[in-house]
């Protein structure tokens, strides 16, 4: 071993020492910064990595905290006098290391910390950190039981959303799971529908590259294999495959390889951990990585930051807290300060003291791609804002001790905790924030594709973004003027056709020359004219607004639900005479309610197939007509007891009061809508392409996938089985007096609604493209008008057009 390697290894021991345990409280914790304040905040940086290696963009992180910190003592508006520390340990990028240093900060053990007092670290109530998902999994679960709070501003592990093992972490990254979503929506708008996955060998990767597969199915997309990667076997891996997607977040030796064996035919997708690296987009990587395309976090500009980093100085008073800053500046000047052993052994030059920091000439002061750092400072002011709520309670409105409020000069960790989950502030720099209920933010993404300058380096070019936060519609836009990418899987070359190989997924396919007297001169989707003459665009089909069907549809829809209401103020303005109470009033106005919802669910069928649409199509429909056929046999019922109880002193009658009338609706509509939530949560209906040919020839047919056929099924058939046991009972109640002759109105209403039902299913399987819908809407509407005009326009007659018959004389002649 040489001697400047015994040196570097010395130092290495100084930086990185074994952190406090419980059973070791003295040990001193590794590199630490510390600033006292009425509230110290902890916060957790992997400042070195496993060697004598110094990470800038870390160190950036760390300076990022205190520069927020310090912004928020100088803000008048910002918890007035009240003033905010910090303690910020080096993990050396190991969990135990990452668990050490936040027990230390927590439990207030005796240890070194450079800036305190006797030796000790103060006791801190939240931590900031850390940013790798393993090492925040150990902290989180360790803490967790003791609502000590964590916010991380770099693990996105989607584990890490479970609140009933990590009660107390939250972050300020989004979860994999957001990003996951947004890669497959990428591939679905880039046409990219032949990849393949490959992860780190852990299950960090393994998770991530599973959650991605969930988001893939169904969406026409294909995985040719999805492999774990280990740096040690990169030559053999890459022997066996050439990869075309990532999702590690450490590629060094994989790209040193692919550079090594000249693979350049391959698009890249780069996960948010390494699309703006630098370090990795380097210019001899381009030849084989220009092009890649992936989500970054939101970039943004904070105020300030750039001249607060390069006010460093070896010779300042900052120096004497901070045992970074000297690494830091030798690395950056190659040069040594002071004279020490290093120095003696080292090879390097003497520093001179007159070398500057300045913005953008190093790692640590480029301040262009501010993400991880924008997380850390958004995490702090997360911190103050929920300190602010705190400060803002009145006594009796508290939430601890039977409505007192916090004490702010001891602060509990659980009470942060609470006034974390509620926080919501925008930023200096105009942001929204907040945590939802798992303690994530709203996902915000740039998406970053590889620009080659003329000097052969990279050019981060922002080209779109995507914005998802759970309960709401995702946003993604790509500017495709912008996107440079590579030729990804190629397609058949003019004059050839695909032909899918047999039983294999649709992407592979083999290249088959064309026909006699046909050509293909596009990968675009084309079909030949009426009269064979030119290619024109293939058609895309779904049921819309616009068409003539579409509009027919409407119309007789909104008629139906304009009936249906004119019916329903008919009852309602007569409600005291005899027909009406008779028809009891109430199952009438719940009856031509559900008539009114089974007209207008039929619009939902009209328009482009979309997530939403699809889910409220059947379910609306589904829950309407159980609705509608519950109130029809629960007059069934009543109609039937009261005139078969004939007995004396038999009162059947009182089994089935207007109360128990209610509750029984309620439940066989209750049962339809738990079928309907299973169905939502299991298996929901998705939109779908299919192809179709029809008239002019073959086209893309837009529809929706019923996703679960078994739940599918159940939503018909429970409506089937009410409407056959409602047939039945009319059917036996058909002989009452002909001045009462509701039974046989029911029964015809419900023989129409079978009718109509029963020879839905062959015109339904049988229809092309949008006519599947047509003959569906077309089913609703019918069985509607049948119940509609069988149940109401009798009594509206009589209502209207002859009053003398609405009597209690009439209704009792015989």
């Amino acid at each position: 071993m040489g001697t400047s390697d015994v040196v570097e290894e010395q130092k290495l021991y100084l930086l990185c020492y074994t952190l406090p345990s419980i059973t070791s409280p003295s040990q001193p914790i590794s590199g630490s910064v510390y600033q006292a304040g009425d509230v110290v905040i902890g916060g957790l940086f992997p400042i070195h990595v496993e060697a004598p290696l110094f990470k800038q963009r870390a160190y950036r992180w760390l300076q990022t905290m205190i520069f927020a910190v310090e912004e928020i003592n100088r803000d008048p508006a910002l918890l007035p006098n009240l003033t905010l520390g910090f303690l910020a340990a080096d993990t050396c990028r190991s969990d135990g290391t990452t668990l050490g240093a936040a027990l230390a900060m927590v439990t207030g053990k005796e240890a070194s910390v450079v800036g305190t007092e006797c030796g000790t670290t103060p006791e801190v109530p939240v931590i900031i950190g850390d940013p790798h998902s393993s090492a925040s999994i150990v902290v989180a679960q360790t803490l967790g039981p003791f609502d000590l709070p964590m916010v991380s501003y770099f693990a996105t592990c989607a584990c890490l959303s479970d609140t009933w093992r990590y009660p107390s972490f939250f972050r300020t990254v989004p979860s994999d799971a957001f990003q996951a979503r947004g890669m497959a929506k990428l591939l679905r708008q880039m046409g990219w529908v032949w990849v393949g996955l490959v992860s780190e060998d852990d299950d960090y990767g393994k998770f991530g590259v599973q959650l991605l597969l969930q988001e893939l199915q169904g969406s026409g997309v294909c995985v040719a294999y999805s492999e774990t990667i280990n740096s040690l076997f990169c030559y053999i891996f890459l022997s066996l495959f050439h990869t075309d997607f990532s999702l590690s977040p450490s590629l060094p030796a994989l790209m040193e390889e692919v550079v090594r064996q000249n693979i350049t035919d391959k698009q890249w997708i780069a996960s948010e951990a390494w699309v703006t690296y630098s370090t990795i987009a380097a210019p001899t990587n381009m030849p084989s990585f220009a092009g890649t395309i992936g989500f970054a976090l939101k970039k943004a500009d904070i105020p300030g930051l750039g001249p607060f980093l390069t006010r460093l100085h070896p010779d300042g008073d900052y120096q004497k807290s901070d045992p970074f800053l000297r690494e830091l500046w030798e690395e950056m000047f190659g040069c040594s300060l002071g004279v020490d052993l290093s120095v003696t052994l080292s090879s390097r030059r003497q520093c001179t003291g007159s070398e500057v920091i300045r913005e953008g000439e190093s790692q640590y002061a480029d301040v262009s791609q501010l993400r991880g750092s924008y997380n850390v400072y958004k995490a702090v002011y997360a911190i103050a804002y929920a300190i602010q709520d705190m400060m803002a309670c009145r006594p009796g409105d508290g939430v601890f001790n039977g409505g007192q409020c916090p004490d702010i000069r001891n602060l509990q960790p659980s009470q942060i905790v609470h006034y974390l989950r509620g926080v919501n502030f925008s930023t200096p720099v105009g942001e929204s924030f907040h945590f939802d209920i798992n303690g994530d933010p709203p996902a915000s993404y740039d998406i970053i594709n590889w620009h080659v300058t003329p000097e052969g380096t990279a050019e981060f070019v922002q080209v779109g973004h995507f914005l998802s936060s759970e309960g709401s519609d995702d946003q993604f836009h790509i500017d495709m003027d912008k996107v440079l990418v590579s030729v990804c899987s190629a397609d058949c070359p003019p004059g050839t056709r695909h032909a899918v190989q047999k039983g294999r997924p649709v992407c592979c396919f083999d290249c088959l020359s064309c026909a006699e007297g046909e050509i293909s001169n596009t990968t675009e989707r084309f079909w030949s004219n009426p009269d064979r003459t030119a290619c024109i665009p293939q058609l895309v089909d779904f049921l819309s607004y616009s068409d003539t069907m579409g509009v027919i549809l409407s119309v007789i829809s909104v008629s139906g639900a304009t009936l249906t209401a004119g019916a329903l103020a008919t009852f309602l303005y007569h409600r005291h005479t005899a027909l009406v109470k008779a028809n009891n009033s109430e199952l009438s106005f719940l009856l031509l309610l559900s008539l009114k919802l089974c007209f207008l669910c039929a619009l939902v069928f009209i328009g482009q197939p979309k997530p939403w649409t699809c889910m409220l199509r059947h379910t609306l429909f589904g829950i309407s007509f159980v609705f509608c056929i519950s109130c029809l046999l629960s007059r069934t019922v009543v109609v039937l007891v009261a005139f078969r109880a004939t007995l004396p002193g038999e009162n059947l009658m009182r089994y089935f009061s207007p109360t128990q009338q209610r509750m029984g609706i309620s439940l066989c509509t209750l049962i339809q809508v738990l079928i309907c939530v299973l169905w939502l949560a299991l298996a929901p209906p998705r939109p779908a392409e299919r192809r179709g040919r029809e008239g002019r020839g073959p086209r893309v047919v837009l529809e929706c996938e019923v996703g679960s056929v078994v739940g599918f099924s159940l939503v018909l058939g429970y409506i089937g089985l009410l409407a056959s046991l409602c047939l039945i009972l009319a059917f036996l109640a058909r002989k009452l007096p002909d001045n009462f002759n509701e039974a046989k109105f029911i029964t015809f209403s419900m023989l129409i609604f079978c009718a109509v039902w029963i020879s839905f299913i062959p015109a339904y399987v049988s229809s092309p493209g949008k006519y599947t819908v047509a003959v569906e809407i077309f089913a609703i509407l019918a069985s509607s008008f049948g119940l509609l005009f069988c149940l109401f326009a009798p009594k509206c007659y009589i209502i209207l057009l002859r009053p003398e018959r609405n009597t209690k004389k009439h209704m009792m002649s015989k």
